[in-house]
């Protein structure tokens, strides 16, 4: 099946995900006028340099998204992928909108370069999980930009996403997998209990195997940022202070 027609057939899923998507920017912005209201940040939120630097990272984020590999202690549909390093790096860059950005244009990218294989529910559980982990983790952040608070913030981020990530897969993902591919829950449940024996039901299925996976990426993407990040925003800032002498804007940090 074409991508196209399992855009037809799922066009009130894509409809939700729209409206979802829609959502959480709003959220974002929100969240970014608060902090830019302690700071003298005037740019405006989506200026050029910054939709190409989200052009860019997104980019960056799509070609990570589609190098997933599976792990070992969850279903073959469950993956691992350093998708959320560029939006995380864009966050603590420019702010939570620049995050949520990357995160779902990274998800268009991918669609066009690979299609689905889970009729969009991976695509919309990516997005949604990516942005409980980089919108508290940005926003934090933003309030006071030191090493100390990256950190802190990239712990904060991590628990969020995988607490979201759990509670969302257990009331929404999960059942609407079910429904989408007509297949029953107990499956499901079974295709988790032959990888580990104590997953029984829903519950457990969410504890032991996708709890451990958004810990596990949190974990890695929260410390190769706090690595990297430093000297990307040195990078960043060069780039900008050499703009702003030939009359450009700039960006406070």
């Amino acid at each position: 099946m074409s991508m196209l027609e399992t855009l037809a057939k799922n066009a009130a899923f894509v409809c939700i995900s729209l409206v979802v998507v829609a959502f959480f920017t709003l959220i974002a912005v929100a969240f970014e006028r608060a902090v830019r209201s302690t700071s003298n940040d005037r740019e405006r939120i989506l200026s050029t340099r910054r939709i190409v630097f989200i052009g860019l990272f997104s980019a960056i984020a799509a070609i990570l998204f589609c190098l997933d590999f599976p792990v070992f202690f969850a279903p073959v549909f469950y993956k691992m992928d350093f998708s959320e390093l560029p939006a995380l790096i864009g966050a603590f860059a420019y702010g939570p909108v620049t995050g949520v950005m990357i995160e779902f244009i990274k998800i268009l990218i991918k669609l066009c370069i690979k299609g689905t294989s889970t009729a969009f529910v991976g695509e919309l559980a990516n997005f949604m999980v990516g942005v409980s982990f980089v919108l508290p983790a940005s926003v934090f952040y933003h309030f006071r930009k030191t090493r100390k608070t990256a950190i802190v913030s990239c712990v904060l981020g991590t628990l969020c996403m995988t607490v979201f990530g759990a509670v969302f897969n257990a009331v929404y993902l999960l059942p609407a997998f079910s429904a989408l591919f007509g297949m029953p829950m107990e499956a499901i449940i079974e295709m988790g209990s032959k990888i580990n024996g104590a997953i029984t039901d829903v519950t457990t299925f969410v504890i032991l195997a996708v709890a451990p996976l958004n810990l596990l990426k949190g974990g890695a993407v929260s410390l190769i940022t706090v690595l990297v990040y430093k000297r990307l925003s040195s990078v960043m800032k060069a780039r900008e202070s050499h703009k702003d002498e030939n009359g450009g804007a700039s960006v406070g940090d």
